[in-house]
């Protein structure tokens, strides 16, 4: 892991890594050892320093005393496009415009992106070393991705997810999940079916999970569930 850039703000340090080509993002209080690290994954189309993920880490950092790491999933941010990310893309695109189902579609491309960005994922927890229990935090396309990382990854301890359903996630994935999770879930989501969403808190192996509904849309998650999801990890990392 290599560092590029640090800087400094309202007792926050943001430090900008690559490792094995892969961008990403460390947040730290400045001046103390963090207490727990969260790994944020980004929503689909989004980036490693996505306002939401920002925000995140800052909370984390500031609010908790704990470390928080992004980098960018394969096909988003710097990272570029493989010939398949681009089929892929480009077929679900016209289906979204009329040409058909784009469901099975964004399964495959999910599917493809979380068999490259779990082990980059666990890369990065092997290059950050020991910072304390260690948490996630995804939704949306960092739900999709995050539910095989936190079946995959006994480091991780809790998770919050949501934003995200069952067509989207790569098969099976949610049943290897068994520590505590927090789940999102927007009532009015027309990106992610109701019955979905609900179908893949469902298949959580979690004996403590907890589902969290709210009226709205898809971006329209209330800030409150963001202090709550903090707190939430905080029980759970110490």
């Amino acid at each position: 892991m290599r560092f590029t850039s640090q800087t400094s703000s309202d007792g926050v340090t943001e430090r900008f890594f690559i490792l094995g080509g892969i961008p990403g993002v460390l947040w730290a209080p400045e001046d103390a050892e963090p207490r727990a690290l969260v790994l944020i994954g980004h929503g689909g189309g989004q980036h490693r320093r996505a306002p939401g993920v920002v925000a995140r880490a800052l909370r984390l950092a500031a609010g908790c005393g704990f470390a928080a790491a992004a980098i960018d999933a394969p096909a988003h941010g710097d990272r570029p496009r493989s010939a398949e990310h681009e089929r892929i893309i480009t077929e679900m695109r016209a289906r979204m415009g009329g040409a058909g189902d784009p469901a099975p579609l964004l399964a495959e491309l999910h599917t493809l992106l979380a068999a490259q960005i779990v082990p980059e994922w666990r890369s990065v927890l092997d290059a950050l070393g020991d910072m304390g229990p260690v948490g996630y935090w995804g939704l949306s396309l960092g739900c999709a991705l995050g539910v095989p990382l936190v079946a995959a990854e006994p480091r991780i301890r809790a998770a919050v997810l949501g934003l995200s359903g069952t067509a989207a996630t790569p098969a099976g994935a949610a049943a290897g999940v068994t520590v505590p999770v927090r789940f999102l879930v927007q009532w009015d989501d027309a990106l992610v079916p109701r019955a979905e969403a609900l179908a893949l808190f469902d298949a959580l192996a979690s004996k403590e999970k907890t589902l969290h509904a709210n009226p709205g849309g898809h971006g329209d998650v209330p800030a409150f569930e963001a202090g709550s999801a903090s707190r939430f990890l905080a029980r759970h990392l110490g």
